[in-house]
């Protein structure tokens, strides 16, 4: 389903907090978007409660705000807990993305694309480096504090020895961003991890359109899947990443 309405619906979005200050701010001159609900970061390592989380706040927003016809997702595929998440009046609407960094590109083919030059990249934003500790000195600093006081001090070397074979799949710290929420400091916090890994970094500046366009209701089939009430996705096996699944 795509939507070509003349005038956009009015429109609530749920979005994980890495893509808080991009919606927010590209948001700000939308008067069709009437709501903003931010999601705790790091619930993609846990789909089930991804699931559970984002199902409850569309519910409660259905509920709530009468007024509201369509809600975005500031969500890929995320670990696939996405899949099964429906409305009961409200359109759905979700970006064909695997996850918050195609959003930040602005593209799932410039996204697939870097990976397949680049597969050992680990991916560095404004959100990821203020939501969480990514791999570097501070991780492990205090990861390995965290496990001396849990653990003592000869388990701790082995489990940090542990953390860091992990890390050994990894070639590359990539910042990406929109032009929002960056600074020069976390750019350098950013090379200076990779630095401390011994990674090769790089910096993409991403394209705001994919974003601009799922919070402005300009939801072409290419780029969107547009769920009707009762209707939810799934993973599909082709470049498309999700499709309608339901009546």
């Amino acid at each position: 389903m795509a939507q070509s309405q003349a005038q956009p619906p009015r429109i609530a979005v749920v979005t994980c907090a890495v893509l808080e200050d991009e919606v927010k701010h590209f948001a700000s001159d939308l008067p069709q978007v009437v709501h903003t609900e931010v999601m705790q970061q790091g619930l993609h390592n846990e789909p089930d409660e991804l699931r559970r989380q984002v199902q409850e706040a569309i519910t409660r927003i259905e509920r709530a705000m009468p007024q509201v016809q369509a809600i975005v997702l500031g969500y890929g595929l995320c670990s696939r807990g996405t899949e099964g998440i429906a409305t009961s009046r409200c359109l759905l609407v979700i970006p064909r993305a695997h996850d918050c960094i195609t959003v930040l590109l602005g593209d799932r083919l410039r996204y697939a694309q870097y990976v397949k030059d680049h597969p050992g990249t680990y991916w560095y934003s404004p959100g990821w480096n203020r939501h969480h500790t990514p791999p570097g000195k501070d991780r492990h600093d205090k990861l390995l504090e965290k496990y001396r006081q849990k653990y003592g001090q000869e388990n701790a070397q082995f489990l940090m020895e542990q953390e860091q074979n992990w890390f050994k799949t990894y070639n590359r710290a990539t910042y990406v961003h929109l032009g929002v929420g960056v600074t020069p400091q976390d750019i350098e916090y950013t090379k200076q991890c990779a630095q401390w890994l011994g990674w090769d970094y790089d910096c993409q500046h991403g394209d705001p359109a994919l974003l601009k366009d799922l919070l402005a209701g300009k939801w072409d089939s290419d780029r969107f899947v547009v769920l009707g009430p009762g209707q939810t996705l799934r993973l599909t096996a082709d470049e498309r990443i999700i499709e309608p699944q339901g009546p």
